[in-house]
């Protein structure tokens, strides 16, 4: 067993950049590079895309990001593991497998699957985020469960240059080649716990390195137009220390690491995964470099006995439409068009939202501040069960240009459709993943 291995993260989410990680490969002596892309809205868009077409469902930048990094994850000898195969690993690996071909290279790719499992819903589960069943939230069309370590280790075993799954939890793409190479026991939950605290830190990228720290004059952060990305140099007691590439761009402090530690966790002494229950309240960080920063103290409880499902549903159509308004009285002629808007269709929409982009849009109030910007645009949204109604909203923010109020441009009209999520919990006995082997 090793003694000490180095993760990269090349990816936060779904749209990040791809050359934070071509620069992790190329010059970031990594053993492992991780890109974590996978989140509850991106896999019920994957599920949708999937649809459509059952050869698609995987991260729509898959391609570009595979085509940049093979050669130099080869040559380098860096290990993927990603969750880029989304609603379809499957034809994520034969994608890239493909790639390979076309590249002339050799690789061999395992593929995790056993996550979709909408066939063992029945619809009368309770939804955690409204106490009913989940078809009460409308036509259910997926079925996600966050899949742990225990799935992705055979994977691993394989030996395969890159592991591709689809859901799984964030953390547990980390935990998982610290459990291969240091040989840690799933049982051991202290352990585990520290592990999670690893990926969790290193899960969503440049947030780690300064990226969702910056905030100009009060907490300034160099270079962010270059931002590079983490890597975490881990030893097999658990210790990690963290560090970037030297001359990116970003900062890593205790202060930008304490705030990512934090990022999402509803109760630190309980952050619940696949793996473990951890507990992050003892853990301890100090800098012990520039741009470095040691991470111990992590612990934990026996993992639950269920899994987390993200349930996806037919939620209609939403119709929008946006005009902006300049110059003098610019917020009250825009307030008059919400105004005209508000009377024509709210006899036809139960859900109608008018936000004034620039002064109340965000919060949707002004918290008794009341500016006069010199420029606002009106955005109308409306929730609909059919793509004819949902078109309305935006005819009828069209239709402000010549019948008022004055001074109207720029208009815009979307319809989009919507696939909503709710999650339910599932006995993990219940649930059995598998791995698929593909070489070029």
């Amino acid at each position: 067993m090793k003694q000490q291995i180095r993760i990269g993260c090349g990816a936060g989410f779904s749209g990040d950049r791809l050359e934070p990680s071509l620069i992790l490969v190329q010059q970031g002596q990594l053993d492992y590079l991780v890109l974590e892309c996978l989140a509850e809205r991106t896999i019920a868009l994957a599920q949708k895309r999937k649809r459509q077409n059952s050869m698609l469902g995987y991260d729509p930048l898959l391609e570009r990001r595979i085509e940049s990094l093979l050669p130099h994850l080869l040559e380098k000898k860096v290990r993927l593991i990603t969750n880029m195969g989304a609603a379809n690993p499957l034809a994520a690996a034969q994608k890239i497998v493909d790639i390979a071909r076309r590249l002339n290279l050799s690789v061999t790719v395992a593929a995790v699957t056993g996550d979709d499992v909408f066939s063992l819903l029945l619809g009368t589960e309770t939804a955690l985020e409204t106490g009913k069943p989940l078809t009460n939230s409308g036509p259910l069309v997926s079925a996600n469960a966050y899949l742990g370590t225990d799935a992705i280790l055979p994977a691993l075993a394989t030996n395969a240059d890159i592991v591709i799954t689809g859901r799984v939890a964030d953390p547990s793409l980390f935990v998982s080649p610290l459990v291969h190479e240091f040989g840690w026991s799933l049982d051991d939950s202290d352990q585990i716990g520290q592990g999670t605290v690893i990926g969790h830190l290193l899960e969503c990228a440049g947030q780690l390195t300064g990226g969702y720290f910056a905030d100009p004059d009060r907490k300034d952060v160099p270079d962010m137009a270059h931002l590079g990305h983490p890597f975490a140099d881990v030893y097999s007691d658990g210790t990690a220390v963290f560090g970037k590439v030297s001359g990116t761009g970003g900062i890593l402090t205790v202060a930008t690491a304490k705030e990512q530690l934090l990022y999402e966790v509803m109760d630190p002494s309980r952050y619940i995964t696949p793996d473990v229950i951890a507990d992050f309240t003892q853990v301890h960080l100090e800098e012990t470099g520039h741009n470095q920063v040691k991470a111990t103290g992590g612990r934990g409880q026996t993992r639950p006995d269920t899994l987390k499902v993200s349930v996806g549903y037919e939620a209609g159509f939403i119709g929008e439409g946006e005009i902006s308004y300049a110059g003098s009285n610019a917020p009250g002629r825009a307030q008059l068009a919400g105004s005209i808007i508000q009377e024509r269709l709210q006899d036809r929409f139960t859900d109608l939202r008018i936000d004034y982009i620039g002064s109340t849009s965000v919060h949707r109030t002004n918290f008794g501040h009341y500016p006069d910007p010199y420029e606002i645009r009106l955005r109308v949204a409306g929730r609909a069960s059919t793509t004819q109604q949902a078109a309305l909203v935006g005819e009828e923010v069209e239709a402000l240009y010549t019948n008022g109020p004055a001074g109207g441009g720029g208009a815009r009209k979307y319809i989009h459709e919507v696939v909503g999520i709710v999650s339910t919990l599932m006995d993990r006995e219940k649930i059995t993943s598998s791995i698929t082997v593909l070489r070029s």
